[in-house]
């Protein structure tokens, strides 16, 4: 056995150490710690979903929400994705809208002191093009730090004039620049799938996310589009593609979210349901605060998911 091999070793035979959930860590307190039972199996799995967004990657991975109906949770789901991998990989990672028009993830994200955006960006990437040069921080005065939740935002064009496009050329230079600086890129589509930088951001993905609320329509949506990236050729499309299927209120019709869970769990690798929150929906600036526990447990399972398939 090499040292390597030892440290390896007793890596894989870490300890947890005892349960601080439930019955096993009432008894652990209440005894002072002469008692100290095991973590149960759910907060076992708790630390395990952990262990998996922490992972170290090769390189930088880029993930892409996608669905072409608005109103399917694309924005929501890549802030409450930010949130969970910025907190618990302690930083490191961009979400970015890159709708072809204006999106709304800078508006739901934490307000900056600057207003700048993609559109900014592209006119100033000059200043980045020398690699020795250029620094991260210079970033800051294009990306919007989004205080405790450790992830920055970089919003889409927010200028009221009807003219500019962002083309693939557009993409993959902001694209490579990001690369440079961040490890994990969620990338926030728009709603046209005929755009060049949607198609481009579904190439240079690593990962694909299909969003979709517990609805006909835009689960109808979801699957019509997959069915469109397969017809257009993309290879090992349920292996690089997963699902995250949203409650768009505190009711459902279970029927219809089984349906929709089989469905989708035949055409992508998984399928992680998140809860309704009413501060994801609400529609201003999302105070990651208060979010339920149940959708922070939800979000760390959908993003160990994720963070497994890279």
């Amino acid at each position: 056995m090499t040292a390597t091999d030892f440290l390896d070793r007793r890596d894989a035979e870490l300890d947890l150490g005892p349960a601080t959930w439930g019955w096993r860590g009432r008894a652990r307190r209440w005894s002072g710690g002469l008692i100290r039972p095991k973590m149960g199996a759910k907060e076992t799995s708790y630390h395990e979903d952990r262990r998996l967004i922490q992972k170290d990657f090769d390189g930088p991975r880029t993930i892409a929400f996608i669905n072409p109906k608005g109103g399917a949770a694309k924005t929501t789901s890549v802030l409450a994705a930010g949130f969970t991998f910025g907190t618990v990989r302690g930083g490191g990672v961009v979400a970015w809208d890159n709708n072809e028009t204006r999106g709304t993830l800078g508006i739901r994200g934490s307000r900056s002191a600057h207003r700048n955006t993609t559109r900014e960006l592209l006119e100033d990437l000059g200043r980045f093009k020398d690699v020795y040069q250029s620094r991260i921080g210079d970033l800051g005065a294009f990306v919007r730090s989004q205080g405790d939740a450790h992830f920055d935002v970089l919003a889409s064009d927010e200028r009221p004039d009807v003219t500019g496009v962002i083309h693939a050329k557009d993409f993959a230079e902001v694209h490579q620049l990001l690369e440079r600086f961040y490890r994990v890129i969620l990338v926030d589509t728009g709603n046209n799938m005929r755009a060049e930088n949607w198609l481009a951001a579904a190439e240079a993905a690593d990962l694909l996310v299909v969003t979709s609320t517990v609805r006909e329509d835009t689960g109808y949506s979801g699957l019509w589009m997959l069915d469109a990236l397969q017809d257009a050729g993309y290879a090992n499309l349920k292996y690089k593609t997963i699902t995250v299927l949203s409650d768009p209120s505190d009711k459902v019709d279970p029927r219809l979210a089984q349906d929709l869970t089989q469905v989708y769990e035949q055409r992508t690798r998984g399928v992680y349901r998140v809860p309704y929150d009413p501060v994801l929906v609400a529609g201003s600036v999302v105070p990651y605060h208060q979010l339920s526990a149940e959708t922070t447990r939800s979000w760390l399972r959908a993003c160990a998911g994720m963070a497994a398939a890279l």
